[in-house]
């Protein structure tokens, strides 16, 4: 049985981990997961300053082939080393990761839909919709908590980049969305939902 693939979209802050999270702990161990941020290009050949510059929140940040060939092989039963990022150094770490297919590959990420080469491979797409204020407050306190960014650093970060790149490119994706989430996790019935459709899917497929 060919793996089946989801794809969970959102800005940044909007609780896709949270969507994610509540899909893996349905299925066990029966998913694999992947994410998007672990695929940015290698930067170590820029200096710390440069790569504080450089706009993560574009498609070009992405190395979107190697995510396209990675998510490919998954699909066809083979195991992929993904890479790693080191969010604090904003340069891909040594570190890799070995994948194993499952009967469910979680994929989540910002851009996900915004290249034709990812947006084909996916069975179902999501798009978690959340408010702008609540999205940043969410990213203020993730990035100062976990990624060792100062508050001046992550507001300038999202008033450069961040927000323009979401309404250019994160926004006008959801319309390749099989299902759009007001509120994400916290959306019980929109879970519940998405769940009971990944179950119904994950039996016809067993059936044949």
């Amino acid at each position: 049985m060919p793996p089946l693939l989801i794809a969970v979209v959102g800005g940044s802050g909007s609780g896709k981990t949270t969507v994610v999270r509540a899909i893996y702990e349905f299925l066990g161990m029966n998913a694999a997961l992947i994410d998007m941020d672990a695929y940015y290009k290698d930067l170590s050949a820029l200096s710390f300053e440069e790569r504080r510059l450089v706009n993560f929140d574009h498609p070009d940040s992405i190395d979107i082939a190697l995510m396209a060939d990675h998510l490919a092989l998954l699909r066809a039963g083979q195991p992929i080393r993904k890479p790693t990022y080191d969010f604090a150094a904003h340069t891909r770490a040594a570190a890799v990761v070995e994948v194993t297919p499952r009967d469910v590959i979680l994929v989540d990420g910002i851009l996900l839909f915004v290249d034709r080469r990812l947006r084909e491979l996916f069975d179902i797409k999501i798009f978690v919709d959340v408010d702008d204020d609540v999205r940043f407050i969410r990213r203020l306190q993730r990035d100062v908590a976990e990624r060792g960014r100062s508050v001046d650093d992550i507001i300038r970060q999202y008033l450069t980049t961040v927000r323009p790149m979401h309404l250019e490119f994160v926004e006008p994706s959801k319309r390749w969305a099989d299902v759009i989430l007001p509120e994400g996790g916290h959306n019980r019935i929109g879970v519940e939902m998405i769940l009971a459709r990944v179950e119904l899917e994950l039996e016809r497929r067993r059936k044949g």
